[in-house]
């Protein structure tokens, strides 16, 4: 008979440490937080209005005296432009990923279900509109409705919301075949009641997870439109104006497109960490 070798208590209890501490998750949390700490704290870290113009102390260099990002061509602090920038873009963010979710989650959650001609009709309505690129669609949306952040949440929720609507109608086709959903449809509860109660909380993951990544395009589309004139209608700050008025200095001043330019980059990659942390925490 082979003995039975156990395994020591201490490397058991750093494996499980080890399962516990999710890198990517708690490296994104941190990083989104101190961004939107930042952003909540404006006030506290600037004295400057981010619509004040100085043209007496223009295009000043970073580090200069009372200015740690300089001044942008009409003298306006860059560091108090990009805090009030990042409160603009980041409700917008992700208050336009609120509606697609809601919107798209329940327009699959019925698709899936009842399949049939409801589920044609849904699935050609959503080819049509995942034809054109995501980006130039709201673009053309934008521009038909005019700028503003109005026109901004209805383009991004008409465009949007066609992602998660794919994504939860396929959990759902799988889901509804689970002996769970079977259950609860032959003691006879209501549709409704079996699609919220019990159906939406297993195969809402995903698209969750997938909002982290969306944030991160919507945020995309925002600079996007901010940088062609049809996003914040001026004089409020956002980073795609400050980047599109910093191109034509790009070379004697560069700071007035790369500094709101790797605010973007940082906001990205802390919610792609988020969302790999996500995934990560719940296939373990």
């Amino acid at each position: 008979m082979t003995p039975t070798i156990l395994e020591p208590a201490a490397p058991v209890a750093a494996r499980r440490r080890r399962d516990r501490w999710n890198a990517p998750l708690v490296s994104g949390l941190v990083l989104f937080g101190l961004i939107v700490l930042c952003a909540l704290c404006a006030p506290l870290l600037t004295k400057y209005d981010p619509t004040a113009q100085n043209l007496a102390g223009a295009f000043l260099p970073p580090g200069s005296p009372g200015h740690l990002f300089g001044t942008d061509s009409l003298g306006r602090d860059v560091l108090s432009r990009l805090l009030y920038g990042a409160r603009v873009d980041l409700r917008i963010g992700v208050l336009a990923v609120v509606s697609p979710f809601i919107l798209g989650s329940l327009i699959g959650l019925v698709a899936g279900w009842f399949g049939g001609w409801l589920d044609t009709v849904i699935g050609r309505i959503v080819d049509m509109v995942i034809a054109f690129p995501f980006l130039v669609l709201v673009i053309a949306l934008v521009f038909a409705m005019g700028p503003g952040t109005s026109s901004i949440y209805t383009a991004i929720t008409l465009v949007g919301w066609v992602a998660y609507c794919r994504i939860v109608r396929a959990q759902v086709l799988v889901a509804k075949e689970q002996e769970y959903a079977l259950a609860a449809r032959a003691s006879g509860l209501p549709t409704w009641r079996i699609l919220i109660r019990h159906l939406l909380p297993n195969v809402i993951l995903q698209p969750f997870v997938f909002s982290m990544s969306d944030i991160v395009l919507t945020l995309l589309a925002i600079v996007t439109l901010g940088f062609l004139g049809l996003g914040v209608p001026p004089p409020n700050p956002d980073w795609g104006t400050m980047i599109q008025e910093g191109q034509q200095f790009i070379l004697t001043k560069w700071y007035m497109s790369t500094i709101p330019g790797l605010a973007v980059v940082l906001t990205g990659l802390a919610l792609a960490l988020i969302a790999d942390g996500i995934v990560d925490k719940a296939n373990r």
